[in-house]
């Protein structure tokens, strides 16, 4: 939908260009019939006269010619006057609703916490946010390219502009509030550098980065990232696996569909599903039986994993649990537990 102000302004313009226009036409048609000029001459001192540049008459000008040059004067000072404005007026008013409009989005940032940032909006950086956006997670994204904002730039996709290398752009972005960065920006040097930078700044960030080659893996790992993922090698992967073990990674791939009342598997904090201050287990909490959901994995606090974990393993504090369910299922569960 456009914005009524655009409207307004471009009603205007158009209004400023068709008098102008008609002006032009009525001294060219009113030249040739009074002072019976040729269609040059006329357009001559139409131009002269409109833009009052001084320059000479091509030819003597009779009583009635001099007349009407007088009024051409009188209206092209007024029409072209307000032309100016209204162009005047337009370039203001755009600078002036850019500017609003990054208040805006900046206001909006500031009050972010435990949110997501993004560095770069290519490829990978497109992929992640369309994924967050599924799970209505906040998230603000870094991008450099002035254009690739102007065109993704939403409500709902916030952008700062500036290199994400710099500490002053991931401060505008809340590096300092945030919960999670992840750096997709296509240089791997840029990612270490910001990987560094993000560290630095905020000790508990968890940093997602992308990388393009094996010898930055460890760099990265050491800078401070703590999940280093290479979309290369994954892809590569996935499509030898999908030769070794086709239907187990269909079956896989069905687990990840996007889109908060389609998925099919869920990962839960142990506190949003009791008061952990006496301990449960898996076989207490029931949740086969309350939602016909299936715990398939639990992580400790100390971030072992355990996958398909017996009855008895108790919830600590600080845990998670991955349950496996149909989508009424896991709907029905964050039903229960006012997940949602």
């Amino acid at each position: 939908m456009q914005n009524p102000i655009h409207v307004v302004f471009r009603s205007k313009m158009y209004t400023a260009l068709l008098l102008l226009f008609s002006l032009l036409c009525l001294g060219i048609i009113g030249y040739i019939i009074i002072a019976g000029f040729s269609f040059v001459d006329a357009v001559y001192m139409t131009v002269i006269t409109i833009t009052t540049v001084g320059f000479g008459e091509v030819a003597p000008l009779t009583a009635e010619a001099k007349l009407f040059t007088i009024l051409l004067i009188l209206a092209s000072v007024v029409i072209v006057g307000y032309a100016l404005t209204v162009i005047t007026e337009t370039i203001l008013s755009r600078n002036n609703l850019e500017e609003l409009k990054q208040k805006k989005m900046q206001k909006q940032i500031d009050g972010f916490s435990n949110h997501i940032i993004i560095c770069g909006y290519g490829r990978n950086g497109k992929q992640a946010a369309n994924k967050l956006l599924a799970y209505k997670k906040p998230f603000v994204i870094i991008e450099q390219n002035k254009e690739t904002i102007d065109k993704f730039q939403s409500d709902t996709i916030r952008f700062v502009e500036g290199n994400a290398n710099e500490d002053e752009i991931l401060m505008q972005a809340g590096i300092d509030r945030a919960k999670t960065l992840i750096t997709a920006l296509p240089d791997d040097a840029d990612n270490l550098f910001v990987v560094l930078s993000a560290r630095q700044i905020n000790k508990g960030l968890h940093i997602v980065s992308r990388a393009s080659r094996e010898t930055s893996y460890k760099k990265l790992k050491l800078a401070g990232a703590d999940n280093v993922i290479m979309p290369d090698r994954i892809g590569g992967d996935h499509m030898a696996s999908l030769v070794v073990v086709p239907d187990l990674i269909e079956f896989i791939d069905n687990l990840s569909i996007v889109g908060k009342s389609d998925i099919n598997i869920e990962e839960i904090e142990v506190e949003k599903l009791y008061n952990t201050s006496e301990i449960k287990t898996i076989k207490d909490l029931d949740l086969r039986n309350k939602s016909g959901c299936t715990v398939i994995g639990f992580k400790g606090g100390d971030g072992q994993y355990i996958v398909n974990p017996e009855a008895e393993v108790k919830l600590i504090p600080n845990s998670k649990i991955i349950v496996l369910g149909r989508p009424e299922q896991i709907q029905k569960l964050n039903s229960i537990y006012n997940l949602d």
